[in-house]
């Protein structure tokens, strides 16, 4: 076996296939294996065909090729986080940014942003299957066509969409296909910020899994192994970890072949090896990892919502909707009392007289903190002239 890193633009490869397909011919005709009577591999395999662009044809070949498993994994795990988003769409929790308390989220809108996140994922690597659809092959050495007959480029790409079931096309100009992989960058690319975005997931899934009693506790990962050698009972993310790992050295794939990609001098890009072996690798990871994280992970993942609940409780998290109506620097002046004295933020509205328990109530009920809603201006206005307020100004912020 050829090993992928050889001698550039994938010669040592192409040779060997035409040896092959030509000791295949001659059996069939009679001849002797290693005897290259009546079929020669150079000339007779190799007619109007050359390393330069075959090699970058196959690459786009093998990558149409493997797409449409991922795009199938990618189309399940989406429906998958689907599912989880409808069935806690009512579940409330506390939404960080700079890993602080924020503002609150549904966890139906947190797995319908994941889900999101890969539609999106599949779209945009759909968009560069048009690239790649697009082959220099009939260009020979350099992409003038020399040895090759007029109609081959024709001819060859349409035998090829007959094989393959693809609408190819000859690429606009054989010369740029012969030294340019921005297809190939371009798919590459794409399955790079699919990774960033899996990768983020994953990282999510870890950090609201972690504790579980001495971490944020939210999720419930299933359980696949057991997590320590030393601590019993220790149960780790292990999918999530596997698929990070996954998705980094797609990461890493992808900036080798941006490299290599940029090494073409003159008429030829020599670091199509490079290219084959790191997308292939790249396709391949993300369909297992993709999968592993759906069946292994987000099939089994359940939300603790006790311990949701326990952790919005003890949160400020509703202030940030009674700015509006109290001003910033009095809401402000609001939670550092109740963060001091280790009160609900509604306990010292309500202390302090700045609101009453229903219009509290109705201002801070899920669904109003989870979304857009119109400000009402009639309460507004009113708190905004209630003494209560003045005095709170008067004594606390002077």
């Amino acid at each position: 076996m050829l090993d992928p890193f050889q001698a550039g633009a994938g010669t040592p490869t192409h040779m060997n296939v035409n040896e092959v397909i030509a000791n295949l011919a001659n059996e069939r005709l009679g001849g002797r294996r290693g005897r290259w009577a009546p079929i020669h591999p150079n000339n007779h395999v190799n007619l109007a065909q050359s390393s330069n662009d075959v090699t970058p044809t196959a690459i786009r070949l093998m990558a149409l090729e493997l797409l449409p498993a991922l795009h199938d994994e990618l189309g399940a795990l989406q429906r998958a986080l689907a599912r989880l988003a409808r069935r806690e769409r009512a579940v409330v929790k506390v939404g960080r940014t700079h890993l602080q308390d924020g503002v609150p989220i549904t966890y139906g809108q947190v797995f319908a942003g994941w889900a999101e996140a890969i539609r999106a994922a599949g779209a945009a690597l759909r968009a560069t299957e048009a690239e790649l659809d697009a082959v220099g092959l009939g260009g020979t050495a350099v992409g003038t066509g020399l040895t090759a007959h007029p109609r081959f480029r024709v001819l060859v790409v349409r035998e090829l969409s007959r094989i393959t079931g693809r609408r190819l096309r000859p690429a606009p100009s054989a010369v740029t296909a012969t030294w340019s992989l921005r297809p190939i960058l371009a798919c590459s690319g794409a399955l790079r910020a699919l990774a960033v975005d899996l990768g983020k997931i994953c990282f999510d899934l870890r950090l609201l899994a972690s504790g579980p009693a001495a971490g944020l506790g939210e999720l419930r990962l299933p359980e696949v192994e057991p997590g320590s050698s030393i601590m019993p009972g220790k149960v780790n993310p292990s999918v999530a970890e596997a698929v990070q790992m996954a998705c980094f050295q797609v990461a890493a794939n992808d900036h080798a072949i941006a490299l290599a990609a940029a090494a073409g001098e003159l008429e030829l890009n020599v670091m199509t090896p490079l290219c084959a072996t790191n997308l292939a690798e790249s396709l391949e990871l993300l369909t297992r990892a993709t999968r592993l994280l759906r069946t292994r992970c987000i099939a089994g993942l359940r939300v603790d919502r006790t311990r949701v609940g326990e952790l919005l409780a003890r949160s400020r998290v509703e202030a940030t909707a009674l700015s509006p109506y109290l001003g910033y620097d009095v809401t402000a002046e609001v939670v550092k009392q109740a963060q001091a004295r280790g009160v609900a933020v509604r306990d010292v509205v309500l202390e302090h007289g700045l609101m009453t328990p229903r219009e509290l109530t109705r201002i801070l009920a899920p669904p109003a903190l989870t979304g857009p809603r119109a400000i009402d201006r009639a309460l507004r206005r009113r708190v905004q002239a209630s003494r209560a307020l003045r005095n709170f100004r008067t004594r606390f912020l002077g």
